[in-house]
């Protein structure tokens, strides 16, 4: 059997991390089953659905590396792969349903729903609807009337009054008693299907084998069996992945920062560090690995590490390993992603990061070594372009006013004045003689002359980010600290 996974958001916003991580998941196992990931478009909420937001889906999913093997822009052979293109796919196979007896019409309206669901509750009853209720509605008058308006009836399914049970892939053996829910909605009187009805057509018809989705959808799994057996099809296998929490122990929401992978993307994260932090939000590696490629995850993944405990979603866990990620990522895919974030602070124009691409190269290289979003790396070359006003605080004079520190940064300052050639080797030298001469205390000096240089005290490799300042800079940046 061949193994098929899918994801199908609906396009009404951005992707949302929890989608992402079930998107990746699918993927993973199908992938891990040599099986086929298909992406479907559940667009039948034609009032919030978007084709902005399908496209904002589908290049988030593109930019994650998921590519699926059948789906929008791919096709395949179960299409078509919205919702929105299948209504008579959906309409057909109600009415098998009802020539098989498990559906009916009714020609009811909300309100006369509304007023039978308060009257049983009034009754201390469950608010289930059944056909010997809404078959009081189905009168020759009443069908004349409702179509008369332009309306179409609904398709409602009736519920078998059983058990139904699962074995939850991750949550395990999941029970629904007799009586849990009535008889339910397939079409609405607008001809639009509902959620739980059209879900099973399109995993029928293309021939899901595994539905690995949010435990959200946990209760939605009673009505989809039901109607599998109805039309006595092959139920997939069941896996409800549990929810993300933010660190509050709280759903994740935008009260606790980013949560889409667009906002992840907009600040400089690279899509492996999303992919391998997500695939680490529940799941974990047999051998403990926390810096994986995808296709390490690929080879390791299966739904049997997979915890049913909620995850929570830690961002700083989540920018360690971006900063990771950026450290060792090609260099000029990562000059290539920073110059976006560079033009757009104003820092340089695109011609100037092209005209100076040797210079903001090795800068870039330099300073990424203590970035964790790429949106830092503007902060961080500023240093190197900007001029500001150093602030000698009192922990500055401390280390400034040290043994031999300000004798030592007068004499950098001459020799670098006298240094026509400007390389990292000689400006080591320099400073190497000057401290040989004046003899100070190293760790006081390098403090201040790397505060008297960046206005930090902390920073990349001093020697590099000297040279990479440039000669005329540093000698006017020392000059203000040599009059001191």
């Amino acid at each position: 059997m061949e193994i098929r996974t899918r994801f199908a958001p609906s396009p009404t916003g951005f992707l949302h991390v929890g989608g992402a991580r079930t998107a990746l998941y699918n993927y993973l196992f199908a992938r891990r089953h040599n099986g086929k990931f298909i992406l479907r478009i559940e667009d039948t909420d034609v009032e919030r659905s978007t084709k902005e937001s399908e496209n904002q889906l589908i290049d988030a999913l593109t930019w994650m590396g998921l590519e699926w093997d059948e789906g929008p822009q791919v096709g395949g052979d179960y299409g078509p792969y919205r919702q929105s293109e299948r209504n008579d796919i959906y309409l057909s196979k109600a009415k098998e349903l009802i020539e098989k007896g498990s559906a009916y019409e009714a020609y009811i309206y909300p309100e006369e729903l509304e007023q039978i669901k308060e009257k049983l509750l009034s009754e201390g009853k469950p608010p289930h609807y059944d056909y010997e209720t809404i078959s009081g509605y189905d009168t020759p008058e009443r069908r004349k009337e409702y179509t008369g308006k332009g309306n179409k009836p609904v398709i409602f399914f009736k519920m078998p009054r059983k058990d139904y049970s699962i074995n939850d892939l991750i949550k395990g053996p999941v029970t629904f008693k007799e009586g849990a829910i009535g008889d339910f909605i397939l079409i609405r009187s607008n001809g639009q299907p509902t959620y739980n009805y059209a879900v099973v057509i399109d995993d029928m018809q293309m021939k899901i084998t595994h539905v690995i989705r949010g435990d959200d959808h946990l209760s939605n799994t009673l009505r989809q069996i039901a109607v599998y057996e109805a039309f006595e099809a092959n139920v997939p296998e069941f896996a409800h992945v549990s929810m993300i929490l933010g660190p509050d122990g709280k759903k994740l929401s935008k009260r606790h920062g980013a949560t889409s992978a667009e906002e992840f993307r907009s600040r400089g994260y690279l899509p492996e560090t999303l992919l391998n932090y997500l695939a680490l939000l529940g799941w974990s590696n047999p051998d403990g690995k926390e810096i994986m490629s995808v296709n390490e995850m690929i080879e390791s993944f299966g739904l049997d590490r997979v915890n049913s405990s909620p995850a929570i979603f830690d961002e700083t866990k989540l920018k360690w390993m971006n900063g990771n990620y950026i450290r060792n990522a090609n260099m000029e895919r990562i000059f290539n992603l920073s110059v976006p974030f560079i033009t757009e602070e104003k820092l340089l124009t695109q011609e100037q990061c092209q005209t100076s691409k040797k210079w903001l190269y090795e800068a870039i290289e330099l300073v990424r070594t203590s970035v964790e979003e790429l949106k830092d790396i503007p902060k961080e070359l500023s240093v190197f372009i900007k001029d500001y006003e150093i602030e000698y605080d009192s922990e500055f004079m401390e280390y400034f006013t040290a043994q031999g520190v300000k004798e030592t940064i007068k004499e950098a300052y001459t020799l670098i004045q006298n240094d026509d050639s400007w390389e990292s080797e000689t400006i080591l030298e320099n400073l190497k003689n000057a401290m040989k001469n004046a003899k100070p205390q190293k760790k006081s000096f390098y403090l201040a002359l790397r505060k008297a240089l960046t206005n930090q005290f902390h920073g990349p490799d001093l020697v590099k980010t000297i040279h990479l300042i440039g000669r005329a800079r540093v000698i006017e940046r020392l000059e203000k600290v040599v009059n001191l």
